[in-house]
């Protein structure tokens, strides 16, 4: 399990502001009300290294991270859903 932030808050979400991918889980759990601790890969080299670590050396975003240690990478809202209930 990756320790620190996802464990205080259940979940972390590892992005870029750019990434329409992103936005949209981004969205989906405002609207449902889940919090969660944001990370911007673009302003931290050590999180981007985690995100490159977790994907074989890419920076697929969003790559969300579960208190539980599983981790979601590029997933749909379904996914997202089904994972959270």
């Amino acid at each position: 399990m990756i320790k620190g932030k996802t464990e205080k808050t259940g979940i972390t979400v590892y992005g870029t502001t750019w990434c329409p991918d992103v936005a949209r889980a981004r969205d989906y759990l405002d609207k449902n009300n889940i919090p969660y601790v944001w990370i911007d890969i673009e302003e931290n080299a050590d999180e981007a290294r985690l995100v490159e670590g977790i994907n074989d050396g890419n920076r697929s975003v969003p790559t969300i991270i579960f208190s539980d240690g599983s981790i979601l990478v590029e997933p749909s809202n379904d996914q997202l859903a089904e994972k959270i209930s």
